[in-house]
């Protein structure tokens, strides 16, 4: 049975990662540059964060289970934050190694060399990354668009680290490769905070506000008579998977075979909007006669106000938990 497509950019991604660590290591000991040795320190982190991410990608694949019924794709945020946190740490040890290199500079040796080795890793980590960042935005993976993204950081660190290289050779001042190791340790922590916070947000079911946009402008489109309002709308991605759950406010004479044929309804037409699996759970409100006025149910057995207006659905009244009240939108 042929591995999947995420599993083999996973691995792909370990064993590029695990390449380009040995030729980076190597430029070091030929140049015995602070600007090499940094981006060969940072490419540690490559290592360890694809192997997590190819052991979170085994585990978001798995089915749901008893333990744990919303599925296994959480593990790809949390890889993220774990590669975000090795990068945090990488950049803390950069800092205090530039620092010392400001101050005790020692002599570059062979720079052209370096350079050469340096811009060859670089190149397979753009097109590595790219293709990663791709594959995991078209199969909804966190944790291959994080490590793409990383390998992007990567090529980034190491076109500066031949550009110092560079600067010494033609200069012969030794505190171009130390400013650039200084200048890798900031960008390098930016990026690592940039990726803990993504996994937060993602741990912690932070609103995606695209996402529920587009549910909401589904249903808006495809709006029928007997939907009077959706209220307190709510969107959680587990991995590649979307759980999306609201309340609708119907006519409250439907019998329970109509209101489920409703409620089918409507979660077909969301689950269609998606190229990811979606779970949908739709509650069924009864409708109370302060809805009259903007329902547009036309032959209304029970009718107590004429019809005013239209109340139209937005990201802010659909994720209230409060029903629609003209004058109250």
């Amino acid at each position: 049975m042929p591995l999947p497509l995420k599993t083999r950019f996973a691995i792909l991604s370990l064993v590029v990662s695990v390449v380009l660590i040995v030729v980076k290591f190597y430029a070091w000991v030929l140049t015995r540059s602070q600007a090499v040795l940094t981006d060969a320190v940072e490419s540690i982190i490559n290592v360890v964060a694809s192997g997590f991410a190819l052991y979170s990608i085994y585990l978001a694949s798995l089915p749901k289970d008893e333990n744990h019924p919303y599925g296994h794709g959480k593990i790809e945020y949390l890889s993220v934050g774990f590669e975000g946190g090795l990068i945090l740490m990488a950049g803390g040890y950069i800092f205090y190694s530039a620092i010392q290199a400001l101050l005790h500079p020692h002599p570059v040796a062979r720079p052209d060399w370096g350079i050469a080795l340096l811009a060859f890793t670089a190149l397979v980590n753009l097109a590595v990354g790219f293709a990663l960042v791709r594959a995991g935005r078209q199969h909804h993976s966190p944790a291959l668009v994080g490590d793409g993204q990383h390998l992007y950081l990567d090529a980034v660190s190491t076109f500066v680290s031949c550009a110092a290289l560079g600067l010494v050779m033609l200069t012969d001042n030794l505190l171009y490769d130390a400013l650039a190791a200084l200048l890798l340790g900031v960008f390098i922590v930016v990026n690592g905070y940039r990726m803990v916070r993504r996994s937060v947000s993602g741990l912690m079911d932070e609103a995606d506000v695209k996402t529920v946009q587009q549910v909401v402008a589904e249903l808006q489109e495809h709006r029928q008579p007997t939907w009077i309002d959706v209220h307190n709308l709510r969107v959680v991605r587990y991995g590649a998977s979307l759980h999306i759950d609201c309340h609708v406010t119907m006519p409250y004479y439907l019998s329970l075979e109509q209101t489920h044929e409703q409620v089918h309804g409507i979660e077909q037409i969301v689950a269609q909007e998606f190229e990811v699996p979606v779970e949908m759970f739709v509650h069924a409100d009864p409708c109370t006669f302060a809805a009259c006025s903007h329902c547009h149910v036309a032959d209304c057995p029970v009718r107590q106000h004429a019809f005013t207006r239209e109340i139209p659905w937005t990201l802010a009244n659909v994720a209230k938990n409060e029903r629609h009240v003209l004058g109250n939108e």
